[in-house]
């Protein structure tokens, strides 16, 4: 089930900017413009986190999060800020929140931040996944071959984590396009190759032994040597 996220935030180019890359990572997005927006939107959808403005139009992201949490909800709050003091931080933390990112941020830290807060409301999801000799750790983001460290970029990891939670299954294009790319995905039609590809060279350049097998006509499995 796709997670549903909350984005609380007045600036429409950074909503905008945010809900899109959040898209492409397969969450469902609903922006609210202000605080009273973000606290009724709450109440009516439920969602699963909530990113939150500390600079709000009406009531402050700090005094919303106070009255999310008062109001029973207590899912994840990350809160976006451009306050770095040590009492502000405390200050939000105080209120409820369960982490905050400083203006500016990288896009990479904060889809980061958002897996990993959502990582711990599915406990069920382990942090460390493997095949063979191949690891993959979700919390430090780090893939070993054996004790071969192997350097991924974002989406190759994305890719890769995706066919260890399916081992031995084969997935379509039209599955690893949606949940590793997003719905909306319309960029190059080769692009799952090209990942594919890049993802063999890394794996394999200490190991020649293929992990990740091409299926004609249908799409990848990650399944044994062969």
């Amino acid at each position: 089930m796709t997670d549903h996220i909350l984005l609380v935030e007045d600036d429409p180019k950074l909503a905008e900017f945010i809900a899109a890359e959040l898209s492409l990572e397969g969450y469902r997005v609903t922006i609210a413009p202000t605080g009273m927006d973000g606290l009724s939107m709450a109440r009516e959808t439920q969602p699963d986190l909530v990113i939150l403005d500390w600079m709000l139009p009406g009531i402050s992201g700090l005094d919303l999060c106070l009255r999310l949490r008062k109001t029973g909800i207590q899912v994840p709050i990350i809160m976006l800020t451009a306050k770095d003091e040590v009492p502000d931080r405390v200050a939000g933390l105080n209120a409820g929140a369960d982490d905050y990112v400083t203006k500016p941020f990288s896009m990479e830290e904060l889809l980061a931040r958002v897996k990993a807060r959502l990582r711990r409301t599915h406990p069920e999801e382990p942090d460390v996944l493997g095949f063979e000799d191949l690891t993959l750790n979700r919390l430090t983001r780090e893939v070993y071959r054996s004790t071969q460290l192997i350097e991924l970029t974002a989406k190759e990891f994305d890719l890769l984590e995706f066919l260890l939670c399916h081992p031995r299954q084969v997935l379509t294009r039209d599955q690893i396009l949606e949940k590793v790319w997003g719905y909306d995905f319309m960029g190059e039609s080769n692009i799952i190759e090209v990942y594919i590809r890049a993802l063999r060279i890394k794996l394999e350049a200490n190991n020649p032994k293929r992990l990740i097998h091409t299926v004609r006509g249908v799409g990848y499995v990650l399944r044994e040597y062969g």
